[in-house]
């Protein structure tokens, strides 16, 4: 099924949509209740960002320039939104944005994005629909609209294999009865959805090992962290992350938590580098548990930000965690524990995080509240300070890079 996407729907949307979160999520207080339209603005500053408490940095590094361009896409939730930005020696600006989803009077709600191997196609993930969400094919640089396919309760976040052939989706089902959801496993060229994985209650944090072999996700209504085979496509164990019980265990799980028990509500699943270790945010226990791959025991638990929701690492081992109540991001030395540098962002909630390729920059999306923009920042990994902002559409979410590229004259 191929799609028009060049459809003049929604003359006036914009200025009168509101976003509708379930009382069930806004209980762990994890995503924006509301916020409407904002015009995008550019802004560079060379900002020193080290937190009081953080530990210091340890020479102050000069910020050099980039030497290259480097675009990133962004889906923005409540403005159905796909922009793609583009950093360079020029600053930080909004090449073009795309409208994505079905539904011409009402939030389609784009979630969760991820770029092919090949830097040639874009997926993403739109939550809401009737009532099933869906993930949309886009041709990567035109955004064109290759297909889409319907997949389970608010599609959320996606990662895509080393060979391009699979994409892997959360059914985070934020606004349904609290009962378990499910991954789905997407052929990429058919856009076919090949398998529905049962696993826990409000699956988020869709992360491949770097080898490819395993899936992990967190349960964030279950305390616990999922890994899949992606040979069988079933669950092969799971790890229960509650503090002082935690416990790995194979297999499935077979039971769910009470709401009332739950202290951890891990967020984000994040492989290490190398696969050994995979690091869970714990959003509500505002701490980060690391679990050996191979043992499958807790290698160790150290405090984060507050509110720390998603997880990126950079090229030399370093762990990014965006503090989504902390109006922050902090780096830490993820085999330690120590926090190297703590940032502060422009605007609150702060969402996703993605780190390029040559460990010279992390890309930040942060939400906005009320009527607030969304903001994509740009933090320099040598001297550890943000040195540009963009104002975007409202409640920036997902987050990729698609490519790099000599700069424009």
């Amino acid at each position: 099924m191929t799609v028009n996407f060049s459809i003049a729907l929604r003359p006036v949307l914009d200025a009168r949509r509101k976003w509708r979160w379930g009382a069930n999520l806004a209980a762990v207080a994890l995503m924006v209740l509301s916020v409407s339209s904002a015009s995008a603005q550019t802004k560079t500053l060379p900002q020193q960002t080290a937190a009081s408490n953080a530990p210091p940095v340890a020479s102050a590094t000069t910020i050099q320039p980039p030497s290259q361009d480097y675009l990133v896409y962004v889906v923005c939730e409540s403005a159905d939104k796909v922009v793609l930005v583009r950093f360079g020696p020029k600053g930080l600006q909004k090449e073009h944005e795309t409208q994505i989803g079905l539904m011409p009077m009402d939030i389609n709600g784009p979630h969760g994005i991820a770029v092919s191997p090949d830097k040639k196609y874009l997926y993403v993930s739109v939550g809401h629909g009737r009532p099933d969400g869906s993930v949309w094919k886009l041709k990567a640089g035109t955004d064109e609209v290759i297909r889409f396919a319907p997949l389970g309760l608010f599609p959320a976040t996606t990662d895509i294999s080393r060979d391009g052939a699979f994409i892997y989706v959360a059914n985070a089902n934020f606004h349904g009865d609290m009962v378990p959801s499910s991954i789905s496993v997407v052929a990429t060229d058919e856009m076919a959805e090949v398998k529905r994985i049962t696993t826990c209650t409000m699956p988020h944090g869709s992360r491949l090992n770097p080898q490819g072999t395993k899936h992990y996700s967190a349960c964030m209504m279950d305390d616990m962290l999922v890994e899949i085979d992606t040979q069988t496509f079933e669950v092969s164990r799971h790890f229960l992350l509650g503090a002082g019980k935690e416990m790995g265990m194979t297999g499935a799980p077979d039971k769910q938590m009470k709401m009332s028990d739950l202290t951890c509500v891990p967020t984000w699943a994040q492989p290490s580098n190398d696969g050994s270790e995979i690091y869970v945010a714990c959003n509500k226990a505002n701490d980060i548990v690391a679990v050996d791959a191979t043992s499958w025991k807790m290698s160790r638990r150290f405090p984060a930000g507050t509110g720390v929701y998603n997880l990126a690492m950079t090229q030399d081992g370093r762990l990014i965690a965006t503090n989504k109540r902390g109006q922050s991001v902090s780096i830490f030395d993820p085999k330690t524990g120590k926090e190297l540098a703590k940032l502060p962002t422009k605007r609150k909630i702060v969402h996703g995080a993605v780190v390029t390729p040559d460990n010279r920059y992390a890309f930040i999306s942060v939400e906005g509240i009320g009527s607030d923009p969304g903001t994509v920042e740009v933090i320099d990994l040598s001297s550890l300070t943000t040195v540009a902002t963009l104002d975007v559409p409202q409640q920036a979410a997902g987050i990729d890079l698609w490519k790099t590229e000599p700069s424009k004259p």
